[in-house]
């Protein structure tokens, strides 16, 4: 017997046909005698549309405020996934399964007080626990939890993996299923290159590095938590027949399993190709070079909410300037623009230019670290293929290449074969 928390998003409980289908695989885990806990999302699109009724209301603080009060939008927004466990747990009982739906701040799950965007701080696991040993499912509302102030705070982005995950740790569960519209995890994206292969484990660092860099199965902040308690993560298609053969199979279900290195026995040098769209470089010229200057660069940046990536400096023959490019999201250039030319005077510059569409291609695996010439293989096989490479940065188990955008899909296939990921 097991403990194990299930995770279903928004695309698997999208209707009530989908629904009872999740209730399907949740029987066959309890039909098997493990203790089970499910973690679920809101409908698909159902949290776009109550946002959009948030927005549609008058700003709290007068018509030329554009801030809502915070905690109202975490009471509107976090009903999505209410209506979805309560769904779910009338599909169970109907199944003569003893279920019953959870809302964040009935475990509860404390978070800090940043409504819209609050971590998680603690969870207490031992009543959920005691429910487990009379035999109970607990269906629990995810991306949500309980605020200091007594109210319901959202968790943002990712809200409902990092629930089950959070959970999972806080119950010891063996495992943790995060249930996706896609099978596991692979090598790329398979709607670019056809030849990619789902890869059966991977390193919670490798993930991290995925999520990170474009790979969109799972969020950041869900593979941080998984990596700091160990738990054992399986991703896993909501859409395969929940009866099918090996489906419950409690050590090595089918999907991709996330786990610490020391699991993987064979460790590929490159596990995968991820790539971000959309990322704009900004490069400001003849840069004064002194103490202090870079932090008079990226400090208003970060506090504009502006996440910088890559950045190279270049620094002049006399060390008296330098050159400083990096990159942003696209949508942010406007706004990354405007804060530059503030501490243009301050900072000391000539000039500023950017470029908009380009893409970020990067090469992942934790077998780089002890092997050389990983790099140089990439920058020759782009070569090869005349991809002009902008910019460079690396890490101890990853290369991330800047390019222009209409190269992406071509540069994303060549580093996906020239590292043999295509070989099954």
């Amino acid at each position: 017997m097991a403990r194990i928390v299930m995770k279903f998003g928004g695309t698997s409980v999208a209707d009530l046909d989908r629904i009872h289908n999740v209730a399907r695989h949740v029987k066959r885990e309890v039909d098997a005698g493990h203790e089970v806990a499910v973690v679920v999302s809101a409908m698909s699109g159902k949290t776009n549309e109550l946002v959009g009724w948030v927005q549609g209301m008058p700003k709290v603080s007068g018509a030329n405020s554009p801030f809502f009060d915070a905690r109202e939008y975490d009471a509107v927004v976090a009903s999505g996934e209410q209506v979805t466990s309560g769904l779910l747990a009338i599909a169970l009982q109907s199944m003569g399964i003893h279920a019953r739906s959870w809302q964040g701040w009935q475990i509860p799950i404390r978070t800090d007080n940043a409504h819209g965007a609050a971590r998680i701080q603690e969870i207490d696991g031992s009543f959920l626990v005691k429910r487990f040993g009379e035999g109970q499912v607990a269906v629990i509302a995810g991306f949500q939890g309980l605020a200091p102030d007594n109210r319901i705070a959202t968790l943002g982005r990712g809200g409902s993996d990092t629930s089950a995950v959070a959970i999972a740790a806080a119950v010891k569960a063996d495992r943790c299923d995060i249930y996706t519209d896609v099978d596991g995890v692979y090598t790329t994206d398979p709607r670019i290159e056809p030849k990619a292969r789902r890869l059966a484990k991977v390193a919670f660092e490798e993930m991290l590095e995925m999520a990170s860099l474009g790979a969109k199965v799972l969020q950041v902040r869900s593979v941080e938590l998984a990596m700091v308690h160990k738990v054992r993560t399986f991703v896993r298609s909501s859409f395969d027949d929940p009866d099918a053969p090996g489906m419950g199979d409690p050590v090595n279900p089918p999907g991709t399993l996330i786990c610490d290195e020391d699991e993987i026995v064979e460790q590929q040098v490159v596990t995968g190709i991820a790539y971000a769209k959309d990322e704009a470089q900004i490069s400001l010229r003849r840069v004064a070079d002194r103490p202090g200057v870079a932090a008079g660069i990226f400090g208003p940046l970060a506090e504009a909410g502006i996440n910088v990536d890559m950045i190279v400096q270049n620094i002049s023959e006399d060390g008296s300037r330098t050159d400083m490019t990096f990159t942003v999201p696209s949508a942010d250039v406007d706004r990354a623009l405007a804060v530059l030319e503030k501490v243009r005077q301050t900072v000391g510059f000539d000039a500023i230019q950017h470029d908009d569409g380009m893409s970020k291609v990067s090469v992942i695996g934790i077998g780089m670290r002890s092997h050389a010439g990983v790099a140089a293989t990439a920058f020759k096989a782009l070569a090869d293929k005349a991809i002009n490479i902008r910019a460079i940065t690396t890490s101890e188990i990853k290369i991330s290449i800047l390019i222009d955008g209409p190269y992406t899909e071509l540069a994303v296939r060549t580093l996906h074969s020239v590292y043999g990921l295509d070989k099954h």
